[in-house]
């Protein structure tokens, strides 16, 4: 029992005081430092290295891409591929910096990570899938001219995150991708040519055949109207006082464009009728006239605020 006690005191003496464990743990911590410094400079050579080679590996990438493929397409992909390049310099770079750090392991946690920041950021994410499949699919490219939730304008190009349309007044209009891949969307130019039309009234008295015959020779003349598909004009409807004729003819898509052409169509329509004196006539409204309407007419009495009919009293309205 005695060498035990004196085993005990022995061990108390020999222990370092706290003061002298953490000036050695500062010490170790400033070595492994020291050590790691030429490490650690090798690593932030190697990321800005890396970031470098991504500043050309995304050129390359766009030069290639703007061949082949939309200017929002090579744009997008080849960030993103620098993107990509970049992360993993720096997995290589740190497991330059830490050994003991294998890139699986990272790589592992990183998974965990990931799916934090998925939850976190999810309208991001989608957004950008979105946007990297609409530029995989091209349903619509820069320049065309599309409808997507009620808003109707020009593409500017696919970012990341969002869709820029111009519309036709002129305003910058920003729609999410997500958005954007979950509607329909109209592209209207997608072919080059689309269809439009026009209703004409003639009068009942003339001959309807007749009168297609001057709108297609008119339509004819028109330059911008296509020839093929050719235009077409059809009664489509017996009105209240003309007979309707409903018009089509193709030209180019594009917007301006089809406004231009659909003035000139129907203005070389119009002075074709008249010359061929085929009546245009005004909507005929037929008039019902009511005991009030026919009182005032014929100054039968007085017409009261709810359209009634009050009798005059005698002498009243005569002059003397």
């Amino acid at each position: 029992m005695v060498a035990v006690f004196a085993g005990s005191v022995l061990g108390r003496v020999a222990a370092p005081p706290p003061e002298e464990e953490i000036s050695e743990s500062a010490q170790s911590l400033w070595e492994q430092t020291v050590d790691a410094m030429p490490r650690i400079g090798v690593a932030v050579a190697i990321i800005f290295g890396g970031w470098v080679l991504s500043r050309g590996v995304r050129w390359l990438l766009h030069r290639r891409f703007a061949r082949s493929k939309t200017a929002s397409f090579a744009t997008v992909m080849s960030k993103i591929a620098s993107w990509i390049f970049v992360f993993l310099v720096i997995l290589l770079a740190v497991a330059i910096t830490f050994p003991s750090v294998k890139p699986v392991d990272l790589l592992a946690g990183l998974g965990f990570f990931s799916v934090a920041v998925g939850f976190a950021f999810q309208d991001i994410l989608e957004n950008t899938l979105s946007g990297i499949l609409l530029l995989f699919r091209q349903p619509f490219r820069s320049g065309d001219q599309i409808t997507v939730m009620e808003r109707s304008g020009t593409v500017q190009g696919i970012t990341i995150r969002e869709t820029k349309i111009t519309t036709y007044d002129g305003e910058l209009v920003v729609i999410p991708n997500r958005d954007v891949y979950k509607n329909v969307i109209n592209v209207h130019t997608h072919f080059d040519q689309h269809r439009l039309e026009f209703v004409v009234g003639i009068a009942y008295e003339n001959d309807p055949a007749e009168a297609i015959e001057v709108i297609l020779d008119a339509l004819g003349r028109v330059d911008d109207v296509s020839v093929e598909p050719a235009p077409m004009a059809i009664v489509s409807e017996l009105g209240v006082s003309t007979v309707d004729i409903t018009v089509y003819l193709w030209t180019e898509a594009y917007r301006l464009h089809s406004l231009a052409t659909k003035d000139a169509a129907i203005r070389e329509v119009k002075e074709a009728l008249d010359r061929a004196a085929i009546e245009m006539p005004a909507e005929i409204i037929a008039l019902q006239a009511t005991p009030s309407f026919r009182a005032a007419l014929q100054d039968e009495g007085e017409i009261t605020p709810g359209g009634g009919v009050r009798p005059r009293a005698p002498g009243a309205g005569q002059h003397g």
